[in-house]
């Protein structure tokens, strides 16, 4: 099994754990079983030990004994059938099962449920437990659990749409749905969309999360057919299937994942898409990313196109990126992003390009970028480009001090060369800047010129900054220097 895929089955059983509300494939009798009134007094006396005999099997469960948690859920059952308790221990026993690997016992024992114990707490549950156990089974070849999982899986066909009558004015079109996702709760705002209450709906859902333990073969044919639907009420199944098939293999996912990115009517799932198609490397894959930074509108999915390409590592990826940050109408904190992963590509051409647009560039936020983003290659000229920058009297004060910065902390920038820059500079600003930069080393001729500066610097808070990071310094000649400053 993939890393990808173990992520995946993380993710989906910690979403199946918020998501109990579910309902199984499997159809309940409607009538339910309810004890005889001459029954109703043994049902009573079974109470008390019943429920002291579930609490001992809970007890096993929390500490992790499925074993022997299972046979004392099984008890309870075997000895007291008509307490409230014996529902309920069904279920456990049935999940403490499913947890050691014995997923037929455990989905007899829910069917078991379903049939005596239709009202029991845990029924809701249990369904979705029944579509995970059938899930695992459909993977270990039961096709009779496969063709379960799959008719609640596949959308259903949509009913055909008849003419209002002569006379009958149409109903109201629906309202755009906006971007839905989970609120803090956890409850799913598509839930909210009126009209689009449907007890089936986490049927499906639970049904979905079983096609991840299916082949892809079998498995991307139903995710296909979920993701072409446009219907409102389908957004959320949408998103959990654009994840089913972000971690399958074969040639089919590039294509769902470049329809979805370029016609899904839903942000997320497109965002997802978009995220998806920087794990495929094709060159259609680069030109539908081309396609959606360059044409679309929307901040977020511009966002995620940029990233994505910035994954491809592809000449043309790189051409693409360098080509958006030209684009005069593109926002700002788009072309930061788009100039920090060409800086993460160390690439001659992006690096060259960096340093050819800086001069060029009007928003200091962007300038930034760029120096960050030089300061991440180790080449000579990167170091000399630096250090051109920050001795460069026309550039901004602020600028200047970023690259001196940075330049401070390649150790690959000799110390005598920033040492010698100290009685040069004019500016206080600077000087400043040097003395921290000075700190961040650890050669001695750091600490000499730290010294230095703290004897016979003219600017007393200068001298200050110097004997404060000196303070800091590990070098065994500090001790006795400051103790001379002191005895002054």
């Amino acid at each position: 099994m993939s890393a990808r895929m173990m992520v995946g089955l993380v993710l989906i059983a910690g979403l199946a754990a918020q998501t109990l509300a579910a309902q199984s494939g499997r159809r309940f009798s409607d009538t339910p079983v309810a004890p005889a009134a001459h029954d109703y007094l043994d049902a009573v006396q079974q109470q008390g030990p019943a429920d002291s005999l579930y609490r001992s099997a809970r007890d096993q469960l929390n500490a992790g004994s499925y074993q022997r948690a299972a046979e004392l859920f099984q008890q309870v059952v075997d000895r007291y059938p008509r307490s409230a308790a014996a529902g309920d221990a069904l279920y456990w026993e049935a999940f403490a099962r499913y947890q050691n690997g014995d997923y037929q016992r455990a989905l007899d024992l829910l069917n078991r449920q379903a049939d005596r114990y239709p009202n029991a707490r845990t029924r809701r549950d249990a369904q979705v437990l029944a579509t995970r156990v059938r899930g695992q089974l459909a993977r270990m070849g039961n096709a009779e659990a496969a063709e379960s999982v799959f008719a609640v899986a596949a959308p259903p066909t949509p009913p055909a749409t008849a003419a209002p009558p002569t006379g009958v004015a149409p109903a109201a079109p629906r309202a755009p749905i906006g971007p839905v996702g989970v609120s803090p709760g956890g409850r799913r705002a598509g839930a909210q969309i009126p009209g689009c209450e449907d007890p089936e709906s986490d049927t499906r859902m639970a049904a979905l999360n079983a096609l991840l333990q299916m082949d892809s073969e079998r498995a991307l044919p139903i995710l296909k057919q979920v993701l072409q639907r446009r219907d409102p009420c389908s957004v959320e199944l949408r998103r959990k299937a654009m994840f089913l098939v972000s971690q399958k293999g074969g040639a089919d996912v590039e294509d769902i994942l470049l329809q979805s990115a370029q016609g899904d009517p839903d942000r997320e799932v497109r965002a997802q898409a978009i995220f998806w198609l920087s794990q495929v490397n094709t060159d259609r894959a680069v030109t539908a990313l081309d396609s959606v930074l360059m044409k679309s509108t929307d901040r977020e999915i511009q966002e995620k196109a940029i990233f994505a390409l910035s994954q491809h590592q592809s000449a043309r990826a790189g051409e693409i990126l360098r080509r958006f940050i030209d684009r005069e109408d593109a926002p700002d904190d788009l072309k930061a992003n788009a100039i920090f992963w060409l800086g993460q590509e160390h690439g001659g051409e992006n690096i060259g390009y960096l340093k050819e647009i800086y001069p060029r560039l009007k928003s200091d936020e962007l300038k930034e970028k760029v120096i960050f983003s030089i300061a991440q290659n180790d080449d000579p000229s990167s170091r000399k480009w630096l250090m051109d920058l920050a001795l460069n009297g026309n550039e901004s004060m602020e600028m200047r001090k970023k690259a001196l910065f940075w330049a401070g902390q390649k150790g690959d920038v000799a110390i005598a060369d920033l040492v010698g820059l100290y009685n040069t500079m004019g500016d206080r600003e600077m000087k400043e800047q040097l003395i921290f930069a000075y700190s961040q080393r650890n050669e001695p001729a750091a600490v000499d010129q730290l010294m230095a500066i703290a004897e016979k610097e003219p600017d007393k808070d200068l001298r200050d900054k110097a004997i404060f990071w000196l303070g800091q310094s590990k070098d065994p000649r500090v001790p006795e220097f400051l103790l001379r400053i002191i005895n002054k």
